[in-house]
């Protein structure tokens, strides 16, 4: 049976999610994620001279080894998702900083690819499992979708968070606005006007990317690019703790903890 199916408590199983609950905290750890995506791959590739192959290389182990540690995991460990969540955040950034500088993609292009890349993955997933929620994520398959969507959502806000701060001039601070304003609108359709939950949290999912970004930007650039010029280390470093504390605190509270029943 499926969930929602309402069977007698001996054949209940608990599920329990092997990510976090959409609330408030989510949303602003999510943020945090992806400022540090952006000035991470900054730091590594300009700072310390890795260079686009050399950080993508790294990063990519490192992501390599946390998912292995994801996927094992019986449950949602803040601590490993949110790392999970961070490599990936760098890692969508370096496809897309790859493309562009090292293919001389551009980024409407790149964008589009993504855009469709994304697309295929819902497709493939609601397919498969008959659903996109990620209240539902508690098998290895569903859980592979998941991160294959997260992973092309952090490209595709890379691309266009890029596209429309630097391309289209609009500049980092007012870019981060625009974002914002459009996660808002969708937050706003969402309660008021009923858009589906599932649409709201995946369109907000992929705007929170160019937003942090953008944010990130605008902290760590410099001043004659429209920054605060803060560099890309400060700037890593204060996002850093703050990510640090807030999963500390939902590890101590598990607040944002799923647990599920299915009839089996």
């Amino acid at each position: 049976m499926s969930l929602g199916t309402l069977s007698t408590p001996a054949t209940l199983k608990s599920l329990v999610s092997k990510v976090p609950e959409v609330t408030l905290f989510f949303w602003i750890i999510k943020i945090l994620c992806t400022t540090v995506g952006e000035t991470a791959a900054d730091f590594l590739n300009v700072q310390l001279n890795f260079g686009l192959s050399g950080t993508t290389l790294v990063v990519g182990i490192l992501l390599a080894i946390v998912l292995v540690v994801q996927f094992r995991l019986p449950r949602y460990v803040p601590s490993v998702y949110w790392l999970a969540v961070v490599l990936i955040s760098v890692t969508g950034t370096l496809i897309t900083d790859n493309m562009t500088d090292n293919f001389g993609i551009s980024l409407w292009i790149s964008s589009a690819v993504f855009s469709v890349a994304l697309a295929l993955v819902f497709i493939a997933w609601y397919a498969s499992e008959k659903t996109l929620s990620i209240h539902s994520i508690f098998t290895a398959r569903r859980e592979a979708f998941y991160w294959l969507a997260v992973l092309f959502t952090f490209a595709l806000g890379t691309a266009t968070g890029d596209l429309v701060a630097e391309k289209l001039a609009l500049g980092y601070w007012p870019s981060a606005l625009i974002f914002g304003g459009i996660i808002g609108l969708v937050a706003l359709a969402h309660f008021a006007l009923k858009l589906n939950a599932v649409l709201a949290f995946w369109i907000a999912y992929i705007l929170t990317r160019p937003l942090g970004a953008s944010i990130g930007d605008f902290l760590s650039q410099d001043r004659s690019a429209g920054g605060l010029q803060l560099g890309t280390v400060v700037t890593s470093i204060i996002f850093l703790v703050l990510i640090g504390a807030v999963v500390i605190y939902l590890s101590a509270t598990r607040k944002d903890q799923i647990v599920l029943n299915e009839a089996v």
